[in-house]
């Protein structure tokens, strides 16, 4: 019997230093992460390397919300070469779509139609939401922008491609008559 109770009292004694253990490292993760979140609210760069993805993201969202949109860009397309998880990539491509959306309306004519840097931009952004969706198809942002881009762009680009290739600029007139 005092076997037994002392085999339970040294499982609780080890169950207690797991239990200490676990507590203060979780209280060593919650310390720096929200150290993190100061220096990051602060503008200052955070320290240290646990958070180089984070702190990365953080920098290219505050340079993009600040208008420097090619910097933001930049930096999105290092993060996405940086091999993040799937739905931090995903979170990387709807960001690089909003940039694109953002510099194809400032570019855009208010004439109806939509000019071709506008529409090369517009399509990008296309192609980004495509992307964030394909990573994580939960994303309803980048699915609702996704619908927005798409009301945008011109009905049928690829057909007009086509036909700019071809030479059928005109609608039925050939190219080389008067």
């Amino acid at each position: 019997m005092a076997a037994s109770v002392k085999t339970k009292n040294r499982v609780l004694a080890l169950a207690l230093a797991i239990g200490t253990a676990g507590a203060a490292i979780t209280g060593l993760q919650l310390h720096s992460i929200a150290q993190f979140n100061q220096a990051v609210q602060a503008g200052k760069a955070p320290q240290g390397s646990d958070f180089k993805f984070e702190a990365k993201y953080s920098a290219a969202h505050t340079l993009a919300k600040s208008g420097r949109y090619q910097d933001a860009a930049q930096l999105f397309g290092q993060l996405m070469e940086s091999g993040g998880t799937p739905a931090q990539i995903a979170a990387v491509q709807y960001n690089l779509g909003n940039i694109f959306v953002i510099r194809g309306l400032m570019v855009h004519r208010n004439d109806g139609a939509v000019s071709d840097e506008a529409e090369y931009l517009l399509t990008q952004a296309k192609l980004a939401y495509q992307q964030s969706l394909r990573l994580d198809n939960t994303h309803f942002d980048a699915r609702h922008n996704l619908d927005r881009v798409l009301a945008l762009l011109p009905e049928d680009a690829a057909a007009r491609d086509e036909q700019d290739k071809l030479g059928i600029v005109m609608g039925n007139i050939p190219t080389g008559l008067p």
